[in-house]
């Protein structure tokens, strides 16, 4: 794995918000693939491409993000830890990006002891890529009407998917959804939603590697347009919870015109709670939050064994975000905001 700093995670940031400033870029995801003793680590869009010109302002005008700035560009941080940035684009998937090789970590900067991986989650397929979604903090009424809540006291429906594959605008779709209710704090087994999915196409073959639901299982399940309904009234009047959750989010508002639902819940996301709980810490995946709050991992990539393992995590961090001062929905929205690894204000 590359060894990120902070300049590396502001030179995402200026990157990504620049997309979305200046060209209204709704969706960038980060890729990351060995590449000899270097990897590659890619900001990804799609469609757009850029013009050499802008390509080169980018990545020599000062680094900013926010209301940070700094006086390096992000092609002198990527040059000070010896490694090179270019722009690429992939016409046959209308995909462009700025792909970054990086030098890989050495050993002994790994994690060790109890925060180090067990050999069962070393050999865990790869894990999807993270997405940002840049309505995941939309004001919605129903976000309005709960911002004072306590945390401990909301009712969240903790929700995963799985999917054909990991491009849900090149037309990857939904298989199967699984989640579980959290009331006042509690989380309630018994209430649990699952459903299969056809998705009327095929399943990539990287994807059936990793959650087996192949096209035999997919055979004769109701659509989309007939499932996401009644995971609609499942979820209403709660919270949204997920994992890495606007990867999820995506594949739902890509089926919600065909099924004549929306959904506007305010939404958590695991991932950036705990890049707000532990900052320090270089993995945010299900695998190492798990493993660092004594949550046990079973039924991994089912979308109800996901779920659950996500709302366990998510009952964790509530004591941990309260002794952070962040007690209340409004407070957790902004909290995860503030982290790196929301990457942009949205």
């Amino acid at each position: 794995m590359p060894s990120p700093t902070r300049s590396h995670l502001q030179a995402l940031a200026h990157l990504a918000e620049r997309l979305v400033d200046e060209y209204g870029v709704r969706l960038v995801r980060l890729r990351l693939a060995p590449a000899g003793t270097r990897a590659h680590l890619d900001v990804v869009w799609q469609g757009l491409a850029l013009s050499t010109e802008t390509v080169t302002s980018w990545e020599t005008d000062a680094m900013r993000s926010g209301a940070s700035s700094s006086a390096l560009s992000v092609r002198d941080v990527i040059e000070r830890h010896d490694g090179e940035i270019w722009f690429q684009r992939e016409r046959a998937r209308h995909e462009s990006f700025f792909r970054m090789l990086l030098p890989i970590a050495e050993a002994s900067t790994a994690l060790s002891g109890a925060n180090a991986p067990s050999a069962a989650m070393a050999d865990t397929p790869a894990s999807r890529p993270e997405y940002y979604d840049f309505d995941l903090f939309r004001d919605t009424g129903s976000a309005r009407a709960l911002a004072d809540r306590a945390l401990a006291e909301l009712t969240c429906t903790v929700f995963d998917t799985e999917t054909t594959g990991l491009d849900p605008g090149g037309g990857d779709r939904i298989v199967q959804i699984g989640a579980a209710r959290i009331v006042a704090g509690k989380l309630r087994r018994h209430e649990c939603f699952e459903r299969l999915v056809d998705p009327q196409r095929a399943v990539s073959a990287a994807s059936l590697a990793i959650h087996g639901i192949d096209a035999a299982r997919l055979s004769g399940q109701p659509h989309a347009a007939q499932v996401l309904p009644i995971f609609h009234a499942f979820a209403r009047d709660s919270v949204l919870v997920g994992h890495n959750a606007a990867f999820d989010l995506r594949f739902l508002r890509e089926a919600e015109a065909e099924a004549g639902v929306v959904f506007d819940q305010p939404v958590l996301d695991t991932l950036l709670l705990s890049a707000y709980v532990h900052p320090r810490q270089e993995s945010h995946s299900l695998e190492a939050i798990a493993a660092r709050l004594g949550v046990a991992i079973s039924g991994r990539h089912s979308a109800l064994g996901d779920a659950l393992v996500a709302a366990e995590i998510f009952l964790k961090l509530i004591p941990l975000l309260e002794a952070r001062g962040i007690r209340t929905l409004r407070q957790a929205l902004e909290a995860a905001q503030q982290t790196w690894h929301a990457r942009l204000r949205y």
